[in-house]
């Protein structure tokens, strides 16, 4: 094994478990520091290696979480979280209109970012009303991962898909928006049916009336001006061939340029980690690639009848590969060896419906899923690996089986 191959084992084996083990480095530390070790290595030049990053896929991802924050800061994000919890309906209806809500929100405003942005109040406002979060929590986990899958704008790696297959907002939203759509009643009645008998805590006996909620306050004109640009963005992306970059950043600049919100207040809920990631993992990519090793294991896989252009046999290993390295990683290891010509929307429907159902598996397979039990942890709501999977992997089982069929039909 080389020096090129060894570093590429490292780094995703610190995609897999978070870290690279006996060091405190986490995912984006050993993406740059393995970027940086293949310059000095000497298995990209410095010059192939800045070639490498797709400014592109970073410029519309920056620009869409500046967009996102935006929301964040006009107390819009809080605004919903506080509307949902407190609608004096029963806990199954509460837990449809979550649901709906996170699915709608996750697939405009990535999926990421809405799930930061409502967990912590979703938590005090279930415990105020003497709820069982846990079932909330998960439902609205689930429902922002898999409602995301539906657009190109709802998470990072359909963002680096549909750039790298060059795929229409439209044709992408008719593709992989409908199975994302149905996939909503499946988290809701799957939750709804093991958390039966369990929607309240023990020795809860307040209303919606009594319970006391936090104070929210929307600033009206910022969440107007967030939504109109949102809506420029979607028309840019639907009706014209503008680069999604430049109307992206464009976008993020319209909203920086603030009388009433500092620009640095927007830009502390831009993900910098995850970008800085997917510059380092470009660069150990290409270095890979750079030695044929990605090729030649294509090409035999293809000669023993798996071929990664069929959509199904691309779902299922985007699903596995996932939950080994990530969401990112994964979509980032196989677009560069997808063939746009052939069927171009149903791969990048396979993608995103891969990465985005087979994540509710386990705990840890999507940063949705970690934040949810981290930001419920610190407010002290407990989400085992056991509780988490005990919804999550019928959810996950039974959305893959949509997806799959689904995949059959329109390929």
């Amino acid at each position: 094994m080389d020096i090129t191959h060894l570093i590429f084992l490292v780094v995703y084996l610190a995609m897999g478990l978070g870290h690279i083990p006996g060091f405190k480095v986490d995912r984006t530390g050993a993406a740059l520091i393995g970027g940086i070790a293949m310059i000095v290595a000497g298995s990209l030049t410095p010059e192939k290696a800045w070639n490498s990053i797709d400014y592109r896929t970073i410029g519309m991802l920056f620009g869409l979480m500046v967009v996102s924050a935006a929301f964040v800061v006009s107390g819009f994000y809080a605004f919903v979280a506080h509307w949902v919890a407190t609608l004096p309906v029963k806990p199954p209806a509460l837990l449809a209109i979550l649901v709906v809500v996170a699915g709608f929100l996750s697939s405009l405003l990535t999926n990421d970012v809405v799930v930061v942005a409502m967990t912590p109040l979703l938590v005090q406002i279930s415990l105020a009303r003497g709820l069982n979060p846990i079932p909330f929590l998960l439902a609205f986990c689930f429902a922002a991962n898999t409602g995301a899958a539906g657009t190109i704008i709802g998470s990072p790696q359909n963002m680096i898909a549909a750039q790298a297959l060059h795929l229409s907002f439209l044709e992408f939203l008719k593709t992989a928006g409908i199975p994302a759509l149905l996939s909503l009643p499946i988290v809701w009645s799957i939750v709804a049916f093991l958390y039966r008998g369990r929607w309240h805590l023990a020795g809860a006996g307040r209303s919606v009336s009594d319970a006391p909620a936090p104070v929210v306050t929307v600033n009206r004109w910022e969440t107007v001006k967030a939504a109109l640009v949102t809506l420029g963005v979607v028309a840019a992306f639907t009706l014209t061939d503008w680069p999604r970059s430049l109307v992206a950043l464009a976008a993020a600049g319209l909203l920086l340029l603030n009388r009433r919100i500092a620009s640095s207040d927007m830009m502390k809920h831009v993900d910098g980690n995850l970008l800085l990631m997917l510059m380092g993992l470009f660069i150990v990519n290409a270095a890979l690639a750079a030695t044929g090793t990605p090729q030649q294991l294509l090409a035999g896989l293809r000669a023993e009848g798996l071929d990664t252009h069929a959509p199904v046999w691309l779902f299922v290993i985007t699903s596995i590969l996932c939950n080994l390295v990530g969401n990112n990683p994964a979509v980032m290891l196989l677009v560069p060896y997808l063939d746009p010509v052939s069927d171009a929307n149903a791969i990048g429907a396979a993608l995103a419906l891969g990465t985005g159902f087979s994540c509710n598996l386990i705990l840890f397979g999507s940063l949705a899923g970690i934040i949810v039990v981290e930001e419920a942890r610190v407010r002290g709501v407990r989400i085992s690996f056991a509780e988490f999977a005990r919804s999550g992997v019928p959810v996950a089982l039974a959305c893959m089986a949509l997806a799959v069929a689904w995949l059959l039909l329109i390929s």
